[in-house]
């Protein structure tokens, strides 16, 4: 049983156990479905649990230079690379560290696609589409939505695919279910079903929350069967992120002082949400705290503070079984995929360090971060 007390506070912890049931099933699915499933960076690259990660999944997609490196370096394999946009100076670098190179417009493959020759054709190419349909509700996270810069429309695209293009890629999904993934082939097929047969793979990108309880995960396997089995020429490619991730572990922080103000009260900890639980603003969404309820009535209950100067770093409101004092521990559930690959530094606030609660009970210091880090950025 492990001692909360003795976890450094801020801290994000994963547990090991709770990451192998999920990598669990992916890889099965992985194997029922015969398709090439690879973690994506974007939502989590805790590198030094990837010894773990490879022993169910040993490829990973990158979405910049640096992720290509991660993915070459620690993964041990080069990455299924895709940016909106490459740039004269990072494209050598990505073409070193990648297999696979998306483009997202076809005058970014134009232009680079001759190093992708140069360098002997051992990269395999291809191109971002935008199926302009996507059952994503919040806008900032719709790569489909009106105008979107994101991957190439049918309307600019002829009958037959630019020479060197081996592959489409499309995202459309956010935290989604096969049935989502389903109305989204069906487009895919409408808009873009004359180029399937002359390519060599379909990367159907991120979005597939397949860990999370509910997923269909017995419908997906027969979805990706079946498409399989209409288009046998085709590598099927998925790449979630948050699958990996969910509900794996737990940000723990602490409070470090009550306020009052006309009534309400916050409990500010010494851990923030626009530094280190970023996507709860940005969706925005209400995270669980563990021992924590939404409000009652008659029980004590606050907003909870970040401890940066920006005026809405807070959300609100929680109930507690007894009144919080300076030192409680707070728990937030799940946070570990979009949280450490998206944390900043703002304020000169301290990153949370990193832990792994391994399968035999040990807490296990990954990472502590020191005013170097903060400083050693604008050097």
């Amino acid at each position: 049983m492990i001692d909360y007390n003795q976890i450094p506070s801020p801290c994000y912890v994963i547990e090991e156990d709770l990451l192998r049931r999920n990598l669990a099933l992916i890889k099965r699915v992985k194997e029922l479905a015969a398709v090439n499933i690879i973690l994506a960076f974007k939502a989590f690259a805790l590198w030094k649990v990837f010894p773990i990660i490879r022993e169910y999944i040993p490829f990973s997609t990158a979405s910049s230079k640096f992720e290509a490196r991660l993915a070459l370096e620690e993964m041990g394999s080069p990455a299924h690379t895709y940016s909106p946009a490459y740039t004269e100076a990072d494209f050598p670098e990505i073409l070193r560290c990648s297999s696979h190179i998306t483009f997202n417009s076809l005058s970014q493959f134009a232009r680079f696609y001759p190093m992708v020759k140069a360098d002997g054709g051992r990269v395999s190419c291809g191109l971002r589409i935008n199926p302009e349909y996507s059952d994503v509700e919040t806008d900032l996270y719709n790569p489909c939505a009106p105008g979107s810069r994101m991957g190439v429309v049918r309307d600019l695209l002829g009958d037959k695919l630019p020479e060197g293009i081996d592959g489409l890629h499309f995202h459309t999904l956010c935290e989604s279910s096969s049935y989502d993934l389903e109305k989204t082939l069906a487009v895919v097929e409408e808009r873009f079903g004359t180029f399937l047969p002359q390519i060599k793979w379909l990367n159907m990108g991120g979005g597939h929350l397949m860990t999370r309880q509910g997923y269909d995960v017995d419908h997906l396997i027969r979805l990706l069967n079946d498409f399989h089995a209409k288009y046998p020429n085709l590598e099927l490619i998925m790449e979630p992120g948050s699958a990996f991730g969910w509900q794996t572990g737990f940000l723990l922080a602490s409070v470090v002082d009550v306020v009052e103000n006309h009534g309400i009260q916050t409990a500010i900890m010494d851990a923030s949400f626009t530094c280190h639980m970023p996507d709860c603003l940005e969706m925005p969404y209400k995270p669980r705290i563990r021992f924590a309820t939404d409000p009652v009535e008659g029980k004590p209950t606050y907003r909870i503070g970040g401890n940066s100067c920006l005026s809405g770093d807070y959300m609100g409101d929680w109930s507690f079984d007894k009144p919080l004092q300076v030192g409680d521990r707070l728990i937030f559930e799940d946070m570990l995929h979009y949280t450490t690959v998206k944390t900043t530094m703002f304020n000169g606030i301290p990153h949370p360090a990193l832990a792994m609660l391994t399968s035999d009970g040990q807490l296990q210091l990954l990472r502590e971060f020191v005013y170097e880090d903060y400083k050693n950025r604008m050097d």
